[in-house]
């Protein structure tokens, strides 16, 4: 079977023709709605909404922009600061977001939407290199040939800048496919032949590089079942910028709970409570989302500079810090109780 021929003909179709079957059930915020054409919603193939989560000047890469939805929801989103690149290789769906760009344009005051020609798992010469902010796509990741799904991710991951992120709302399968459900194009261009097994889809950005891997929704209710395999619509973050060397600041982060220790993808462990001494790398990761919330950062009383910092030792379990290591070995500071007040001490 020739998995992107079948994806083509049936799109180009659905360009031309609204087909149901093409899409979930999916609430978007009514605000972003109005100003896109109604040929662009009717024809809208998504199952979820990753514009939920862009922010105002990002850039923003859709991934299968098909008739710009997504991409006319995050130009307002980002805002005239931002922008917005939609990748698809079907020109009849290029051609009809092309089309509603100019009507959205006009009614926005800005144009800060472009799309461009090209193969999602293959865009070297399309998109550059480290150029956004966060890539987005919505339930077409599973068109994609099986062997090419790897290089796919490997090309999310290569566009976007250190500090990045990827929004991603798909189908997933609780079951991997049979082979006789892989090889019936009707199945796979309807999105479910293609679809990942659900933690086969989170190991796939691991194996690329990605940090910080979350699902952030999981459909409880199935938008299909097919020989008894149940398939339903997830949304995932994965974060890009945990590769680089490791040095010691002698900075120390602090697991606040509920569980009495955590284990990070790199194999460090994070008992509740306990002063763990962690690279510099590691404790920008570990303040900064989707972690902060979960970590007390500890810096030391006189900063490191980054000319006299050592290579630091990564390695797996626990590294304690004492908290002299902060404080410096000869401070012996004495201070008086503080002075309490209406509202209680401290």
């Amino acid at each position: 079977m020739r998995v992107e021929e079948a994806v083509r003909s049936r799109y180009s179709a659905a360009s031309n023709a609204v087909e149901d079957a093409l899409c979930c059930p999916v609430d978007y915020d009514p605000q972003y709605l109005t100003i896109i054409p109604d040929e662009v919603i009717e024809r809208d193939y998504g199952c979820g909404d990753p514009s939920k989560h862009l922010r105002a000047g990002e850039t923003v890469l859709d991934l299968g922009s098909g008739g710009g939805k997504i991409c006319f929801i995050a130009a307002q989103v980002v805002g005239p600061e931002g922008r917005v690149i939609g990748v698809d290789t079907n020109d009849d769906m290029l051609e009809l977001a092309t089309r509603a760009q100019v009507q959205v344009a006009e009614t926005l005051g800005y144009d800060n939407v472009e799309f461009r020609r090209g193969r999602i798992q293959a865009m070297q010469g399309v998109v550059d290199d480290s150029s956004v902010d966060v890539v987005v796509s919505n339930c077409v990741l599973n068109l994609v040939a099986e062997a090419d799904k790897a290089a796919l991710f490997q090309e999310i991951f290569r566009v976007l800048k250190r500090g990045g992120r990827a929004v991603i709302s798909d189908i997933v399968s609780d079951e991997v496919s049979t082979p006789e459900m892989r090889g019936d194009p009707t199945l796979w261009s309807g999105c479910v032949s293609g679809a990942f097994q659900e933690s086969y889809f989170l190991r796939a950005f691991e194996d690329a590089g990605f940090y910080g891997i979350r699902l952030l929704v999981r459909d409880e209710q199935p938008w299909r079942t097919v020989e008894g395999i149940e398939f339903r619509s997830v949304t995932v973050e994965a974060f890009k910028g945990k590769q680089g060397p490791c040095f010691e600041h002698k900075q120390a982060v602090i697991y606040k709970g509920p569980f009495k220790s955590i284990h990070d993808d790199d194999g460090h462990e994070y008992p509740r409570g306990e002063r763990v001494a962690v690279c510099r790398k590691t404790f920008e990761l570990l303040t900064r989302p989707p972690y902060a919330e979960h970590f007390v950062p500890v810096e030391p009383r006189v900063p490191v500079a980054v000319e006299d910092a050592q290579p630091f030792p990564c390695t797996e379990g626990i590294l304690r810090r004492h908290p002299k290591a902060t404080k410096g070995e000869g401070y012996a500071l004495t201070t008086a109780a503080a002075d309490c007040g209406p509202d209680g001490c401290c």
